[in-house]
């Protein structure tokens, strides 16, 4: 009786590191998750601040612009970046000042949503992100493949990193048989 007594405890005692392990790996995930929210909420506002600024431009001269920031910075306006930014500064019209305005405004709309479903540990934000992200990589690789930058191969592995943490942590979920995550509603 005694030996069947000892074996019950130590289950029991299995179980609930078992338990604690589980309750610990999932606060772990969450903080994870909430730094690929807390990125998302910074990228949104990153966008507003870019949409804000190509509608400030909208009636405005670019170059003008550009030419007060490089003698604000003192940077000599002979030197060949310069004068490269000053001819493409001179490219842009209000129509691509306006779609630039927009386009940046829908893309902050879209990662504050997601940002703010992520921090808020909403279960639908981690699949909204993971479809996301997963459908901008094509697009992404392309735009690598077709003009290589280091700023392109940096966003890229970032994305993925995110898609490959998310996908993840949705599995390891499903694997414990938590279906949502807490404060889901």
């Amino acid at each position: 009786m005694r030996m069947q007594e000892l074996r019950t405890r130590r289950g029991d005692a299995e179980k609930t590191q078992g338990a604690v392990a589980g309750a610990l790996s999932r606060v772990g995930h969450r903080r994870g998750v909430l730094l690929v929210g807390w990125f998302k909420l910074s990228k949104a506002v990153l966008f507003t601040a870019i949409g804000l600024g190509a509608l400030h431009l909208m009636n405005r001269n670019v170059n003008d612009v550009v030419r007060h920031i490089v003698d604000a910075l003192r940077i000599d306006p002979e030197r060949h970046f310069v004068t490269l930014l000053m001819d493409y500064a001179g490219l842009i019209d209000a129509h691509q000042l306006r779609r630039a305005g927009v386009l940046s405004f829908l893309y902050a709309a879209v990662c504050f949503v997601e940002g703010t479903g992520l921090v808020l540990e909403r279960g639908w934000a981690e699949y909204f992100t993971v479809i996301l992200t997963a459908m901008g990589l094509p697009w992404e690789s392309y735009a690598l493949m077709e003009r290589f930058s280091p700023y392109k191969v940096v966003l890229l592995a970032i994305n993925l990193v995110v898609l490959l943490y998310l996908v993840w942590v949705l599995k390891k979920r499903r694997e414990d048989g938590v279906g949502g995550v807490e404060g889901e509603g």
